[in-house]
């Protein structure tokens, strides 16, 4: 639609102009390619269209090294569990009798019996396991800490202390034995001190009924309906499974079912297991049950104008622990660090609350929001945000780097020095944010 005709090009002399149509037709085809990349991305690994559900995938970062002579001292951190069975019963058991009733009915095709039967696998699988971390979760935490170890052995090193905190869920708790475990096979010194206690819950995963509430709100509703009966098309799926369509019209939800299926596809990446449901669908199918999934987490959870951008205070209490801890370690001559482990709905808005890197984009074209933003890169299981500090001997003057998921991130804040920012900017940046917070 950028191109123009070679007869108009012809008739142009100024060689300003020239390149003005020229850069013009450039910036039309970047849009357009940046336009499809959510889409690529997911076709090129369909494991992402799980968002919340995405395996933590291998980091392949560099780090960017620090100005000479500083050297980090502090880390502080917040992780999110590692891979898990899914929480409600329900998810299994629900599409487990509607197969099972359909087969007793015999209108199941040969695909739908193949489901019917993987379901039932997973299902009896996660009998009583349900919200448990996977082994899979755990190698995860490992492989984090193992990380953290090898990048900023200076704050690991001697007998420096660790004081590893966790929301009483769990699987949090064994994520956090397992980073704790693996950072004491590497160095037996460290003094690590755990703890998993309701006294930490007001900062570790906070509930308020005001963001409950802004969720539940008339406009929100019909925003969030509206886009899913546009991007949920389940009937090439029941076509494919059973082989009866008024029986599909009658006794089927297939929205409804056609979701249960996909959130099933979506959790056996966490199991180390070669059960497969995402061959149930296309990847267009996957992208667009993807698209809902990305939307309702920004508005529940993102930095939504539909929400007035509130939402990511939830994290607040979270934040305000962070700069509170940290300005207690950074007076300290020893190194040391600071983990945390809970959950995506404490991390996802975390992110947005501190802006790193496009986290906190701001959009109401809901249909150009994934040209942008993208959950999946923001929350897979065992995702993380790590604060890493710096010093130099002789200057009192800090530096942080935060990272996302092991990436260094841009802050909202200018630096000399990116991807590493002076601590009393930052710090005043995000207590300034946190005081102008109103509900």
């Amino acid at each position: 639609t950028c191109a123009l005709p070679i007869c108009i090009l012809n008739l142009l002399k100024k060689e300003s102009m020239k390149r003005f149509i020229l850069l013009t037709i450039l910036c039309c085809l970047v849009l357009s390619i940046s336009a499809q990349i959510a889409r690529d991305e997911i076709f090129e690994d369909i494991h992402r269209s799980a968002a919340n559900h995405y395996a933590y995938p291998d980091p392949h970062f560099t780090m960017t090294a620090p100005p000479k002579g500083y050297k980090p001292f502090y880390l502080s951190h917040y992780a999110r569990h590692g891979s898990r069975y899914r929480v409600n019963p329900d998810d299994y058991t629900k599409p487990l009798a509607i197969l099972r009733e359909a087969e007793k009915d015999g209108v199941l095709t040969d695909l739908g019996k193949k489901a019917l039967w993987l379901v039932d696998s997973l299902a009896r699988g996660a009998e009583n396991r349900y919200g448990d971390l996977t082994p899979l979760g755990a190698r995860q935490h490992r492989g984090i800490a193992r990380r953290m170890y090898n990048n900023f052995p200076e704050v690991f090193q001697g007998a420096a202390e660790v004081d590893a905190r966790s929301t009483t869920v769990i699987r949090c708790i064994l994520s956090m034995t397992a980073e704790c475990l693996q950072l004491q096979s590497l160095n037996p010194e460290l003094r690590i001190k755990d703890e998993a206690t309701s006294y930490d819950m007001y900062y570790m995963n906070y509930g308020n009924e005001y963001f409950k509430k802004k969720r539940q709100e008339d406009e929100v509703i019909a925003v969030k309906a509206a886009f899913r009966k546009e991007h949920l098309h389940p009937e090439r799926l029941m076509k494919s499974l059973f082989n009866n369509d008024n029986y599909v019209k009658w006794k089927v939800d297939a929205g409804k079912l056609m979701s249960y299926l996909f959130e099933l596809a979506a959790i056996t990446q966490s199991h180390d297991t070669d059960l497969d449901l995402y061959s149930l669908f296309t990847k267009e199918e996957c992208y667009d049950l993807w698209l809902i999934s990305n939307l309702n987490w920004y508005i529940d959870y993102g930095p939504s104008p539909l929400t007035q951008g509130k939402m990511p205070y939830v994290e607040a209490n979270l934040l305000e622990n962070i700069l509170n801890t940290a300005d207690t370690c950074v007076v300290k001559k020893e190194n040391s660090a600071t983990l945390r482990f809970g959950h995506e709905t404490c991390l996802l808005p975390l992110a947005c609350l501190l802006e790193l890197g496009d986290c906190a984009y701001q959009t109401t074209d809901i249909n150009k929001l994934s040209d942008i933003w993208r959950n999946y890169r923001i929350f897979p299981k065992a995702c993380n945000i790590q604060f890493v500090f710096y010093r130099k001997k002789g200057n009192d003057n800090i530096l942080v780097k935060i990272l996302l998921n092991e990436q260094e991130m841009k802050l909202p804040l200018a630096s000399e020095l990116v991807p590493y920012y002076h601590w009393e900017e930052v710090e005043r940046y995000y207590r300034n944010k946190l005081a102008t917070f109103v509900h």
